[in-house]
């Protein structure tokens, strides 16, 4: 039925809505150290990039408050980036504001790069960041966790059933299958430079349908969840809260191959 897209995004949008604790976290300086993970001791991190957390659509920041936790645990310096207005305005201005977060972390971990673990919409800003105003010598890594790279019907089907134009909000209509701007964003290389480009999806994504449009083509290491772990149930706030994704997370953060622990709370 095409009113089950929308109830399921609803669901997991309203899961987003509590008090942020700040719009622009400001970035964590504590000295990283030397952890245990489950799959073997990680390397020391106390030189790693810092990471930013970089939150979608309607993400306020505390909602990625697990996935911060982990990583601190961890021992990485992390932050977290709120889109501003939440999101629903133009993604290329979220980008243009995304630049000045970047340098601004930059300037105060002396860090010449940042690695970006992005969530939905966020990963659609950082990308357009790294490909549009110079963030390819900026970021070493970018990680994005169900973002619609080239797309989702769920932002076409408002117009459908009689919403118009995903209600007004231009993120969404930018979102939307076909739109100018994921033709620009998606035109030419899909990993320009030299970032390492990663892509981690869920079958039961519930507001990125199809699930492949999360993928990246252009040699970016594309995972789904469930090719490793077939019985994982992971929906799409779920990618920033599931054991098994922030074990991937973790494994992409300190170059080792990619195999999530399915069994990781």
């Amino acid at each position: 039925m095409l009113l089950r897209p929308i109830l399921a995004a609803t669901a997991a949008v309203t899961a987003l809505l509590v008090p942020a604790t700040a719009a622009h976290a400001a970035p964590d300086r504590s000295a990283a150290t030397r952890s245990v993970a489950p799959d073997g001791p990680l390397t020391a991190v106390a030189d790693a990039n810092p990471v930013i957390v970089v939150g979608g659509l309607m993400g306020v920041s505390i909602a990625y408050e697990p996935i911060v936790a982990r990583l601190r645990a961890d021992g990485f310096r992390v932050s977290v980036y709120e889109l501003p207005g939440l999101g629903f305005g133009d993604i290329r201005e979220s980008a243009r504001a995304f630049q000045g977060y970047v340098d601004q972390v930059r300037a105060r971990t002396g860090a010449a790069r940042v690695d970006i673990v992005a969530h939905s919409e966020g990963g659609l800003v950082s990308r357009w960041y790294v490909k549009f105003l110079g963030g390819v010598d900026s970021v070493g890594r970018y990680v994005s966790l169900g973002s619609p790279q080239r797309g989702t019907y769920v932002a076409n089907i408002l117009n459908v059933v009689g919403l118009g134009s995903c209600a007004g909000v231009l993120a969404c209509q930018q979102m939307a299958i076909g739109s100018d701007f994921l033709a620009s964003l998606n035109g030419g290389d899909d990993t320009p430079g030299a970032v390492r480009w990663h892509t981690i999806r869920t079958r039961q994504d519930e507001l990125v349908r199809p699930v492949d449009n999360a993928e990246l083509a252009d040699g970016a290491t594309n995972v789904l969840i469930q090719g490793f772990c077939p019985l994982r149930v992971v929906g799409h706030l779920g990618l920033v809260l599931d054991g098994a994704t922030y074990t991937a997370v973790r494994q992409i953060l300190t170059d080792r191959p990619v195999n999530p622990d399915c069994h990781a709370l």
